[in-house]
């Protein structure tokens, strides 16, 4: 039997921004919690490291798909380097405001400007779309890439945290800074599976959050960040509520790795099923796995729950981009990847902050609830959404 992955990287240039993309997206885990640790420790006043990282996660979020709309104007390679640039170069100030004891006000210029980083998530699967537009290819490259998503937020975060506690405050952020210059230069030299700029076709087109279908798969994708995010929370006090708060990190853990190898799996399949039913079915999944989170009663049990839980969440961003690129001109595909990525984005940040509040409010098993009614409210978003979803590729 043929290896779809195999297939899908003979293309040439293929490894090559794939092994880029990885690196250069390493610090869209490592910058957020690096900053927390690293200002954690040097200030040691958690409420600045909270602010600073959610001046420099919202203001990416907003920030991001503008850059992606100009990438699709101009091309990526003339605007990546100027964007990363700025990034890189406020990263480095603010490690120097941390390490010279700057004024606060310092830090938070920093993070803002800091937050001009692309959405290389949004570049890598913009290029795999170029090559492999409207044949069964895509679907394999975009499980790839989920997969690649998963194993960064597996290892960036707890990566970064390591290397702050081990070396200096700022070595979680350095090292991520160091990911972002080199893996985005690599990543941009390699003009040849660059997608060509659409200057003169993108003048007719309005932003892509404008279009129905990309509101509704962002939309359904806030929430299922949300409940990625409420089950981290949630395992983290829960296990301390057991006892046990040390299993936290493999708890949460073997929630990636399901979903890790669910997409996996997916990938190699060639799903006959229209898109939209396939989003459907996800969430519907996805909603029906959240369920055993509230019977939870040993970390034995939560982590076979929490494992099971995770299955259909990289089958639902694998359905929800592939989605976006049937449903999206070819002239906003980079942004309409990138808002989908951002709804993801500020899902997790609602929904740690949900989920902390009704931990503290009524016990720690009852955050699961919070993956209940977001899981809910996604699939009510799909299944309201089904006849605009299976309509065609708008123009």
């Amino acid at each position: 039997m043929t290896n779809p992955y195999r297939e899908i990287f003979r293309a040439p240039g293929t490894k090559g921004f794939a092994a880029a993309g990885f690196v250069a997206r390493l610090p869209i885990a490592m910058a957020p919690i690096g900053i927390v640790t690293m200002l954690a420790q040097a200030r040691g006043e958690y409420w600045l490291a909270g602010a600073v990282a959610a001046a420099f996660t919202l203001t990416n979020a907003v920030a991001a798909p503008q850059i992606s709309r100009l990438v699709d104007r101009f091309g990526q390679s003339r605007l990546l380097i100027p964007t990363a640039s700025v990034s890189v170069l406020a990263f480095i100030a603010l490690m120097l405001a941390i390490r010279f004891d700057g004024p606060i006000w310092t830090l938070f210029v920093s993070a803002f400007l800091a937050a001009a980083m692309p959405s290389i998530p949004a570049m890598v699967r913009a290029r795999w779309t170029e090559i492999f537009r409207d044949r069964p290819e895509l679907n394999t490259a975009f499980a790839f890439e989920s997969a690649a998503d998963e194993l960064v937020y597996i290892a960036g975060a707890s990566l970064s945290v390591g290397l702050s506690v081990a070396l200096f405050p700022e070595a979680g952020v350095l090292a991520s800074t160091l990911f972002l210059a080199g893996g985005m230069s690599a990543f941009v030299v390699q003009r040849g599976t660059e997608p060509r700029a659409r200057t003169a076709d993108l003048s007719a087109h309005r932003s892509a959050i404008t279009l129905r279908s990309v509101q509704l798969v962002t939309a359904a994708l806030i929430f299922v960040g949300a409940i990625f995010a409420t089950a981290e929370v949630t395992t983290v006090a829960l296990t301390r509520e057991l006892g046990q708060p040390g299993a936290a990190s493999l708890v949460i853990g073997v929630y990636a790795a399901g979903s890790f190898i669910v997409g996996l799996i997916l990938g190699a399949l060639n799903l006959k099923a229209p898109l939209h039913r396939q989003l459907l079915i996800a969430l519907g999944v996805l909603l029906v796995t959240t369920l055993p989170l509230l019977l939870v009663g040993s970390v034995p049990a939560l982590t076979a729950a929490i494992f099971l839980s995770g299955v259909a969440v990289s089958p639902t961003f694998i359905t929800a981009f592939g989605l976006i690129e049937r449903r999206v001109p070819a002239e906003v595909l980079t942004e309409g990847v990138t808002w989908v990525m951002t709804g993801i984005g500020i899902g997790m940040a609602l929904g740690a902050f949900l989920a902390g509040w009704v931990v503290d409010t009524f016990g720690p098993q009852s955050g699961f609830w919070v993956s209940v009614a977001a899981a809910s409210l996604a699939l009510l978003i799909a299944l309201l959404g089904q006849r605009e979803l299976a309509g065609a590729r708008a123009v």
